[in-house]
């Protein structure tokens, strides 16, 4: 930890607890929560990764204690959100809890905000005191950066203009804002460069949103602003969909990167153009999740955290591993299957690490699934394998589905089915 993280870490305790450390022992100040009598892995975050490396330590080595901290008790699947915008899935189908998970696998689940990690004194900070680790996981998601958008209010904007990129009440006012649309009213929907979550998650977001209008509004369009050149991910498939079910109602317009937002207005601006809309949802750009700015673990981008690909052990902070969206994986995609496979290897290689063993080389698989009608999905798939210290996609071990496909969907469907039952149980 560098000086001015460490002094920015005191100044934030202090004022947390009422008691200045300068002079002091760090984190003296707060009591543990839990004293530690055996080996302990620490995991902050319990979605598609931090809930699979939780249960996959204790599987592999039921004598290690694993102490999961998530802030809410609840989790909300942000794979299949799109879906629930599109108007044909409850949210309630995407939102799993903990207490099975915990009780099967003899997690101690601490509900709670981690605010700040003293990886020297291995120690993480929560409002009910301090936890002590052997080892620490870290799979916080992202967070986003703000700060690269003129006008963007972190607390006003997302209340007017949703990005929905992170599942839960941000899904459920894009819906709204989708049904209440005015009859013939422009959707505007901007998309960061990448690397963001979910590579096809915008594409598949529009072809919800024009499903939805298809059939409910026909009259309205869809404006999309892609920062990017082109779609990024299954885009001949995506644009064979919206020809081929939603002719007219997407405007697409590559290479336009959004630099200001105006809520008022309900515009966003290009630097070229101003475009107003009826409804915007706008995607900012991201970054790892803050508890990995705060715990030092970010690299010299300021975005995401360089880590061993073997081990998922950070490259800046011994005995911590990111896994999930917030890590930097080689060629491996930020999405929910990418984490849940991370997870698994991280956990192997943590229990290796624990007993004084060799790391074991890992195996990687993603797949990741589109819907482009309520009936008719798309999808993505791919090995990969670390060769020279770097994660790399295996020769022919994967591809795009080779049309829009209603068996797809289904196997979406049972993807999600399991994967969530994986993680609460």
């Amino acid at each position: 930890m560098s000086n001015m993280d460490r002094r920015s870490f005191i100044k934030l305790l202090g004022a947390a607890t009422g008691v200045g450390l300068a002079g002091a022992p760090f984190i003296t100040s707060a009591a543990e929560m839990l004293p530690k009598k055996g080996r302990r892995v620490v995991v902050i975050g319990g979605g598609y990764g931090g809930s699979i490396v939780a249960k996959y330590i204790r599987i592999n080595d039921p004598s290690i204690e694993v102490v999961m901290i998530e802030r809410d008790k609840k989790f909300v699947s942000c794979p299949f959100s799109n879906t629930v915008i599109g108007g044909f899935r409850d949210i309630k189908d995407n939102t799993i809890t903990y207490e099975n998970l915990a009780a099967n696998n003899g997690i101690k689940v601490v509900y709670d905000e981690v605010t700040a990690v003293d990886t020297s004194a291995k120690k993480v900070v929560v409002s009910g005191g301090t936890i002590s680790y052997d080892r620490l996981v870290l799979s916080p998601g992202i967070d986003f950066r703000f700060e690269e958008i003129e006008g963007y209010d972190p607390v006003a904007t997302p209340k007017v203009i949703p990005h929905a990129w992170k599942a839960g009440e941000q899904t459920l006012l894009l819906r709204k804002q989708l049904v209440d649309l005015p009859k013939g009213g422009t959707v505007v929907m901007s998309i960061p460069v990448t690397p963001f979550r979910c590579p096809p998650g915008p594409y598949e977001r529009i072809s919800m949103m024009a499903w939805h209008l298809k059939n409910h509004n026909p009259t309205a369009k869809i404006i999309v602003l892609d920062a990017n050149p082109d779609i990024v991910s299954k885009g001949p498939l995506f644009k064979k969909a919206w020809a081929k079910h939603y002719e007219g109602m997407i405007d697409y317009r590559p290479g336009n990167k959004v630099t200001k937002v105006d809520n008022k207005k309900r515009s966003v601006d290009t630097g070229v153009e101003e475009i107003k809309g009826d409804l915007v949802n706008l995607v900012p750009p991201q970054k790892a999740g803050m508890i990995a700015h705060k715990a030092g673990v970010v690299g010299e981008d300021k975005k995401w955290c360089p880590v061993n690909q073997l081990s998922f052990e950070s490259t800046l902070a011994k005995d911590v591993h990111i896994i999930g969206d917030s890590c930097m994986a080689g060629a491996m995609p930020k999405s929910g299957y990418s984490a849940n496979s991370q997870a698994k290897v991280c956990a192997t290689n943590i229990v290796q690490l624990m007993n004084g063993q060799d790391l074991i080389d890992p195996s990687h698989t993603n797949v990741c699934y589109s819907y482009v009608t309520e009936n008719e999905a798309i999808s993505v798939a791919a090995v990969y394998k670390v060769a020279e210290g770097k994660t790399i996609a295996v020769a022919n071990s994967g591809g795009v589905s080779p049309d829009l496909s209603e068996l797809e969907a289904i196997y979406a469907r049972s993807w999600i089915k399991n994967i969530l039952h994986e993680m609460s149980s």
